[in-house]
Formats: structure tokens, C-alpha cells, sequence
């Protein structure tokens, strides 16, 4: 009996899914929860699993065609019944007519291809080439359409309705990071014996901006009609590049996070963006974002706000700067931070307060622990 393949349920405010690469051919076996064809959603892209082992028979949607949750994709057969059992079934109406005497003319059996050679066979016999992620130059004046994944869709539609719905603004300051460059020189050997992660910038970030909501607690709240929505905990969106576009996971409870906590679990954030193994429910939510952007080495820049966030943090690279300490000229290693603002519920003045408590927390990172 044919089994379905079903386009699962993605979340809650998700009812339309875009059909990417089908990873197995008509023909093929697979087992239980083996991947089968790439789903892909406006927030994540994730694979869907075989629900038994078998042999698969039928695909009814192409990559790039659209589906809705619950919707029938493709047939397979259990137990390696379907396509198998129709090629044994024809092998066998054939043994009942007359041989041929030719040995020519004989059913002759294919050696097994090699598994790269079944890759490229597959792509060949399922679907088009694919066009390259990226487009490439030529020598004339070719021009190279290439449809929009869903979560690039919907990162831009958030990106204009973050500009539409809010008032925006963005203030600057910046660090002076020689404490905490020296505390991760002074104890990285040993806190990555004990935690197995490296200590990283964001875990003091995401802890300093804690401590700063708290003092401004505006920019932890959100618009809600007519109505400001103030929160007493601390959901932290962390900004990473994933391997379908920016992705923005969630750090829940981040104010009950240790340093090592919140370091494994940022480093884990970035291993399944890159693998398109994030889950939806933690791209959903976070009451604050904080973007590194710094890792791509940009020196300064104006974050937008996720709405229906209030404001986001923005992280640069850093370089040595002669800055004026005491009376002297010193090289110190510097940062530019941003603050992206929604102006309908935080004044310009919150703002500014808000990235000096951030400086003073991470260039005196003992205040950290003290709470002070």
C-alpha cells in the first residue's frame, strides 16, 4: 500500500511551504527517517524524513513549486514493494515468452554506480540543473534571474515593514575592549578545557545587555495597538548567517545563562544556520537582537529593528586606535557599537544612557558580576 509523503506542519503561522531539492529519485530505497526532499519555509529550511523504510515512487511536486501544509507531495511503497515490484514483475512476464537464442539479446544487469555517479544521475533524472546560489559573469551582457528563496522573501518584507511600522532611529558609541581581549587572552586555555567553546565577544554582550535593559527597560518592551507590552525576562535574538540568508535564533531565559551557557549555545546557533538545522520555534519570539556584524568586518552601520522588537544592538569589528587615556596617547583596541531604536516608545535620551551602561559593563567587566 502506498505510503504518502506529507508536508508537516512548520509552524504555527506557516501554511504555505516551497519544495526544494529532492534528495532521493522514483526507485530509490531509503530507510525509516532518511531525508527525502528539502522543505522550504519563509523562517527555516529542513528535510523531510522517509515515515518508513521502502522504496520511493512517485514525486507530484517539482523544486521551486509551491505547497501547502498537509498536502501530498510524493508516494513510496514500504518495504521496498513499489517500483521494485513492478521491474520483478515485468522481469518475470518476460521469462514466461520464449528465450531468445541470441545472448546478445539477453536482459543484461548494470553493475552499481558508484555513489557519486547515482548523484549525478539523479539530479539529471529528477530535475533541471540548479541555478547557482550565486551569479556568475560572462563575458558578454547576460543578465541571470534567479527566483527568491522564502526566508530571503520574508527577511526583506520584514526589513520594509520594520521601516513602515516604526519610527527608527540609530544612536553610536564606542568601547574600548582591552578588558575583555585581555580576560579571553588570561583564561581562554582553561575555560575551553572545562566548557569545550571558546570564550567569544557575545556572551559579554548579551550579558551586558541584559544589565542595560533592566536600567531601560523600554527597550525590552514592544508597541501593542495603543498599548506599550513591558517584559521582566529576557529573550535574546542572536543574528547569524545561515546558509539560506540571516537568520535571527533565539537565546530564551538569556538573564539565567552563564558566560559558558550562552557561548555554546551561540556556536551551536551558527553550526545549524550554516546546515539549515534550525528549528522553527527558535527563530520565533526574543524581546531584544544583537548583530555582530563585526565578524564580516564592518567598521560601522545602522541595524534595523525586528519587529515587533524595539530596538537592536549592533556589533563592528575591532580595531587599534590611538585614544586620548590621562593626559596621553595610547593604542587601544576599539568598537563602534549601534543602537537602532523605535522612537515611538524609547526617547533619544534612553538611548544614549542605554549604550553607555553597555560601554561601561564590557570596559570594566567586573561590574558584570557585581551587578553594578
Amino acid at each position: 500500500m502506498a505510503v504518502e509523503l506529507i508536508v508537516p506542519s512548520v509552524g504555527e503561522s506557516i501554511t504555505e511551504v516551497e519544495i526544494g531539492d529532492w534528495l532521493k529519485k522514483p526507485g530509490d530505497v531509503v530507510n525509516q527517517d532518511d531525508p527525502v526532499v528539502v522543505i522550504e519555509t519563509e523562517k527555516v529550511t529542513l528535510e523531510l524524513p522517509a515515515p518508513t523504510a521502502g522504496r520511493i515512487t512517485t514525486m507530484l511536486k517539482g523544486k521551486g513549486e509551491k505547497a501547502s501544509v498537509g498536502d501530498v507531495i510524493g508516494y513510496m511503497e514500504p518495504n521496498g514493494t513499489g517500483a521494485g515490484h513492478d521491474r520483478t514483475a515485468s522481469r518475470t512476464e518476460a521469462a514466461q515468452e520464449p528465450a531468445p537464442q541470441q545472448p546478445a539479446a539477453q536482459e543484461r544487469i548494470e553493475p552499481k554506480p558508484k555513489e557519486s555517479e547515482q548523484s549525478v544521475e539523479q539530479k539529471v533524472a529528477t530535475r533541471p540543473t540548479p541555478a547557482p546560489e550565486q551569479p556568475r559573469l560572462t563575458a558578454g551582457r547576460e543578465e541571470q534571474v534567479i527566483p527568491m528563496t522564502p526566508i530571503r522573501r520574508r527577511i526583506a518584507e520584514r526589513l520594509v515593514e520594520a521601516q513602515k511600522s516604526a519610527a527608527l532611529l540609530t544612536t553610536f558609541n564606542e568601547i574600548d575592549m582591552f578588558a575583555v581581549v585581555t580576560l579571553r587572552k588570561q583564561y581562554q586555555e582553561a575555560f575551553q578545557a572545562r566548557y569545550h567553546v571558546k570564550i567569544g565577544l557575545m556572551s559579554f554582550f548579551v550579558k551586558a545587555a541584559i544589565e542595560a535593559l533592566k536600567a531601560i527597560p523600554q527597550l525590552n518592551a514592544e508597541v501593542r495597538g495603543h498599548d506599550i507590552v513591558y517584559r521582566n525576562y529576557y529573550d535574546i535574538g542572536i543574528a547569524v548567517g545561515g546558509g539560506k540568508g540571516l537568520v535571527v535564533p533565539v537565546l530564551r531565559n538569556a538573564e539565567r545563562l552563564s558566560l559558558a551557557e550562552i557561548e555554546t549555545a551561540v556556536a551551536d546557533f551558527g553550526q545549524r544556520a550554516q546546515a539549515n538545522q534550525l528549528k522553527v520555534d527558535e527563530l520565533q519570539g526574543g524581546t531584544f537582537t544583537i548583530s555582530n556584524g563585526g565578524v564580516y568586518g564592518s567598521m560601522l552601520s545602522t541595524p534595523i529593528v525586528n519587529p515587533p522588537q524595539s530596538g537592536v544592538l549592533g556589533l563592528h569589528a575591532i580595531e587599534e586606535r590611538p585614544i586620548a587615556r590621562e593626559g596621553a596617547v595610547i593604542i587601544r583596541p576599539m568598537m563602534y557599537v549601534a543602537l537602532t531604536y523605535d522612537h515611538r516608545i524609547v526617547d533619544g535620551r534612553e538611548a544614549v544612557t542605554f549604550l553607555k551602561r553597555i560601554k561601561e559593563l564590557i570596559e570594566d567587566p567586573s561590574r558584570i558580576l557585581l551587578e553594578v
